[in-house]
């Protein structure tokens, strides 16, 4: 049965990235930086908007490379539109986010709260996502590989930073 509040349901994935807190913060605060390396494996994204301040909103479209991969978009079949607010940014620690997809489906109503955690560790950085309140539309084996792409990406580019 579809929602139409909110759901339980938490998701969370993590990796060793190879840099200090200071550079991956500044890959959050950065639109530029956030829409290269943020959309996951077969999206890329714009900017309608970008206030990284704590009560700043976004406005945000992922787009899909190719249709019908598997996943269908949540606002048209070929993009993801979201309406996300900065609750908290602690510089080097932690971002908080609250998101909205924009989508007729109710399975994709309410917001889903984005923590990003960095946590030193002697060779860079243990970046943590916790999703909590996710959509029940969302498969969650979708979720697990979306949330490592942007990992991977993450990685990937501060690397040729």
């Amino acid at each position: 049965m579809p929602r139409t509040g909110q759901s339980s349901r938490k998701d969370q994935a993590s990796r060793l990235v190879r840099a200090a807190p200071a550079r991956i913060y500044q890959a959050f605060v950065d639109p530029q930086a956030w829409i290269a390396w943020l959309p996951p494996k077969g999206m890329t994204a714009r900017l309608e908007h970008f206030e990284p301040q704590a009560g700043g909103t976004y406005r945000m479209i992922l787009t899909y490379d190719a249709p019908g991969d598997g996943a269908p978009g949540k606002s048209s079949a070929m993009a993801d539109v979201v309406q996300g607010r900065f609750v908290e940014l602690l510089p080097n620690r932690r971002l908080v986010q609250e998101i909205r997809f924009e989508s007729e489906d109710p399975a994709f109503a309410g917001a889903m709260t984005m923590t990003w955690s960095l946590a030193p560790v002697p060779i860079g950085t243990q970046v943590t996502i916790t999703c909590t309140n996710v959509p029940d539309a969302i498969r969650p084996e979708d979720h697990a590989a979306g949330l490592a792409s942007s990992l991977e990406n993450l990685e990937a580019w501060l690397g040729r930073q």
